[in-house]
């Protein structure tokens, strides 16, 4: 009975030790790792240097997002991914970025702040009068921005009946061009 005692005795003085060690060889470890700088952190010559941003702007999410939508089927008066019209396209496009615009073409007559194009940015709307008529028929989401031989994607009823990019120096849209406006504010 006392070998039994002594033996649960010895028993738990061991494993008191085992649990000891563990935590000491724990604790140093964990001091080691306090010392690496943060993961978010990078130091040269141990000055911090901020973090670089790898956020994507608005304007570029516009852009990248409209640009996703590249080959969808021109369709009159349409405003999904099954097909779109011109004005359902841009407005598709911002309205999946919470930014109310016209869904209507005409009404970019008077919306957004106009903008010298040689101004314009990614995420600015170009607006162009009607093939047919001499009014406003048409808008498009600057893409590359290049004054007056920037890139736009639109939904065009012409001959590619689809999403595409266009540049403004195409003949068919730099006589049809009205104007660019900026519908985002930002600098």
């Amino acid at each position: 009975m006392i070998s039994k005692k002594l033996s649960s005795v010895l028993f738990a003085k061991l494993m008191g030790l085992v649990v000891l060690f563990l935590c000491f060889i724990t604790y140093g470890s964990l001091k080691r790792v306090n010392r690496l700088p943060k993961i978010e952190e990078t130091y040269i010559k141990n000055i911090p240097i901020a973090p670089i941003k790898t956020t994507i702007s608005l304007r570029d999410n516009i852009v990248l997002f409209g640009k996703e939508l590249l080959g969808t089927p021109y369709v009159e008066a349409a405003c999904s991914r099954d097909g779109f019209d011109c004005s359902g396209f841009v407005f598709y496009v911002f309205q999946h970025h919470k930014i109310q615009v016209p869904r209507s073409s005409s009404q970019f007559s008077d919306f957004g702040r106009e903008i010298p194009i040689e101004n314009v940015r990614k995420g600015d709307i170009l607006v162009f009068l009607s093939p047919t008529r001499n009014s406003i028929g048409h808008v498009g989401i600057v893409t590359n921005p290049k004054g007056k031989e920037s890139d736009f994607i639109h939904a065009t009823s012409g001959r590619e009946m689809k999403v595409i990019i266009t540049n403004l120096q195409n003949a068919g849209y730099t006589r049809r061009f009205v104007k660019a406006v900026d519908v985002l504010f930002t600098n």
